[in-house]
């Protein structure tokens, strides 16, 4: 039913650059030089594309190499990038928190993938949604848009509810690829359910804690602000620093389950570490088990459809330049809009995590962070392929 063939196909395509990472996954490779990604990082620096970044690069379960470079602020006051920076994750929030959340639910039998939303929030079976399942949702196929109206003065968890809830397709579920908050702002409403905690509180006591994250959570403590990169000014001119930049979960109050995660690079490597390790039934932190996590990251959207999404990770769709020209289809990562992107190779045991706050001060730069995740992922396989 779901996308292992097309993905076979598509492996194929990149057999000749994939073969050589695989024959890193087995041999204790000599990390040649990194240049090319400090190169790219500083370049796009001097074009002000971004302020700063932080770039780790992992292999095995070390991180290989690190680069720190350009300003963490640039307004009102310049301040230096540092490598501790805590960076607003924006979207990497529904894959590294929200989706496992769940999935520890299903691992306890509490839902199956392929049930109707409905059974679990009652009001969201109407205009149209009935039929919605969960694994929809996880995989974007829902149909729903992709993101609630911000055109009127609404400013509360409630009122979001009641757009969610009220939301209607513009596809019919299942048909098409549309990405979309609605989806894990449900999901995160799912959670809470299930949990009968908050989102946060549950995040915190059942994936953060439990792999040692303790740089990251949801709406930062005021003292950690001198550490925080900051993003845009918001509707008032007050510039975004420990708030949550996505303006839907600002609205929401800072907590949703498609954004509202801040986290650092230290933290951010140990959990695509422990993933990889634990995808690999190797010993792990991460809090489901290896069979689970090789579910969510294998193809899960619909066979008929060119775009393959795992749950909550990405694989390969228009989404998918964090991957480069050199990682093979069937590795996996997730994006955020504020700048921020992991993409894993579970073939070579490799990640590549960007951090930015490309959107710091001005939101001008979208195309730019794009073509630079491509071009960072691309400089990290080969030096990976190096020896």
């Amino acid at each position: 039913m779901y996308r292992r063939t097309l993905l076979n196909r598509l492996q194929g395509t990149l057999l000749c650059s994939f073969s050589g990472l695989a024959a890193c996954a087995t041999s204790s490779i000599r990390i040649s030089s990194f240049m090319a990604v400090d190169r790219l990082v500083d370049e796009a620096i001097a074009r002000k594309d971004v302020p700063g970044a932080v770039v780790a690069i992992g292999h095995e379960g070390k991180i290989v190499h690190r680069f720190v470079a350009g300003h963490r602020a640039i307004e009102p006051d310049v301040e230096p990038m540092t490598w501790d920076t805590h960076f607003d994750m924006a979207s990497l929030t529904k894959a590294t928190i929200t989706a496992p959340a769940l999935m520890q639910f299903w691992e306890k039998g509490l839902f199956q993938l392929d049930d109707p939303v409905a059974h679990y929030l009652p009001a969201f079976g109407c205009r149209g949604k009935e039929a919605i399942t969960i694994r929809q949702l996880l995989t974007h196929f829902s149909g729903l848009p992709p993101d609630l109206d911000l055109s009127t003065p609404w400013n509360d968890k409630e009122s979001a509810i009641q757009r969610a809830m009220a939301s209607t397709p513009t596809q019919a579920p299942g048909t098409r690829f549309i990405y979309s908050d609605i989806n894990y702002i449900v999901l995160g409403l799912l959670v809470e359910a299930f949990s009968k905690q908050s989102l946060d509180s549950y995040a915190q006591e059942h994936i953060l804690n439990p792999l040692g994250m303790s740089q990251s959570g949801f709406m930062p403590s005021p003292t950690l602000r001198p550490l925080i990169a900051p993003t845009q000014y918001d509707e008032h001119h007050v510039p975004l620093r420990g708030v949550v930049h996505d303006p839907t979960a600002r609205r929401m109050g800072g907590v949703a389950g498609h954004a509202g995660l801040f986290s650092t690079a230290d933290d951010m490597a140990g959990y695509a570490a422990n993933l990889l390790a634990r995808r690999a039934n190797r010993p792990s932190l991460y809090p489901l088990r290896p069979d689970t996590v090789r579910l969510m990251t294998s193809p899960q959207s619909p066979m008929d459809s060119h775009d393959v999404r795992g749950m909550g990770w990405d694989i390969s769709t228009h989404y998918s330049t964090p991957r480069g020209d050199v990682f093979p289809v069937g590795s996996f990562g997730h994006t955020g809009y504020t700048g921020t992107s992991l993409w894993m190779d579970p073939t070579s045991d490799s990640f590549v995590l960007i951090l930015t706050n490309r959107v710091h001060p001005l939101d001008i730069h979208g195309k730019a962070i794009v073509q630079l995740r491509r071009d960072i992922a691309t400089a990290a396989a080969q030096a990976l392929l190096s020896t």
